[in-house]
């Protein structure tokens, strides 16, 4: 009823899953990822018991492959199971049961720039769906966002056919150290679509949205906030209602005001403004032209 690709980083640093399928709320059932330990996708007659059992024994110090068939051991109905590991040393593997509905199977491998993935999915159109998750994966430019490289390979395989039954859900979970919201846990990036007519598109969406709002700048690329950037972001704070926006106000707190609103606090930064902060603020007040330096 899904497929979905099982990753780590070339240098290590990130881990996650990326799945969609034709059933409600896949990433509720599939994903599991943990720093230091790896990641996991369960799915056919999903077994979740996989999921804090696998990423225990890979914390544990166990390698993916073993971590596996301990898993398939356990499990008496194991024939029935699809999983995918990945742990955080570069290790992966892939298991698709006998009794798996057709078409159904997966591999795992290493990348030459190492890294680990594990590709799987079942009731697929064919075995094209898994090619294009692991062709678009081993492919892809290491030097461009791991979130965005598991996302696109599972796009590939959602043009290649995906599920047989059509489309409903989608996910995508990443973890790396400090990763989270204001650095308080380690989930970089764990967003899902429940229910939609063509999930994966729908995730690439969400994940725009989520790169706008919490990524952090670089604050080299940031422009001051001062003379004509100060001046037009005065006018359009004050354009869009915000008192204490007008001429000679403190603009840098106006703006941090109306940045906590778009929840955009995390790409705020001192006497500067980060140039996708100013196209925002350009596209709510209706005009994507600029009157001061680009």
């Amino acid at each position: 009823m899904t497929f979905s690709i099982v990753a780590r980083s070339e240098d290590g640093s990130e881990l996650g899953v990326a799945v969609a399928s034709k059933f409600l709320a896949v990433g509720a059932a599939v994903p599991a990822a943990e720093v230091g330990a790896g990641a996991i996708a369960t799915q056919a007659m999903a077994n979740l018991a996989y999921r804090p059992r696998g990423l225990a024994l890979l914390a544990a110090g166990g390698d993916a492959r073993d971590v596996l068939t301990t898993l398939l051991t356990e499990d008496s109905e194991h024939q029935q199971r699809q999983a995918g590991v990945v742990d955080a040393r570069g290790g992966a593997a892939s298991f698709t049961g006998e009794a798996c509905f057709p078409w159904a199977g997966g591999t795992s491998g290493t990348t030459p720039g190492g890294s680990a993935y594990a590709v799987q999915g079942n009731i697929l159109t064919g075995p094209e769906v898994v090619d294009a998750v692991v062709q678009s994966w081993r492919r892809s430019d290491a030097a461009l966002p791991f979130r965005h490289r598991l996302l696109d390979a599972l796009l590939a395989g959602d043009r290649a056919g995906g599920d047989s039954r059509g489309r409903q859900s989608a996910a995508l979970l990443v973890v790396t150290p400090g990763g989270g919201y204001g650095g308080g846990s380690d989930v970089l990036v764990d967003l899902r679509v429940d229910d939609h007519p063509d999930p994966v598109p729908e995730l690439v969406r969400l994940l725009g949205i989520r790169d706008l709002l919490f990524e952090r700048p670089d604050p080299a690329t940031c422009l001051p906030l001062e003379g004509e950037v100060a001046d037009e972001v005065r006018r359009r704070l004050a354009d869009l209602g915000h008192v204490g926006a007008g001429a000679g106000a403190d603009v840098t707190r106006t703006l941090e005001a109306w940045a906590g609103i778009e929840n955009l606090e995390e790409r705020m930064v001192p006497g500067r403004i980060d140039p996708l902060v100013l196209d925002h603020l350009r596209a709510l007040t209706g005009d994507s032209t600029t009157e001061g330096p680009a």
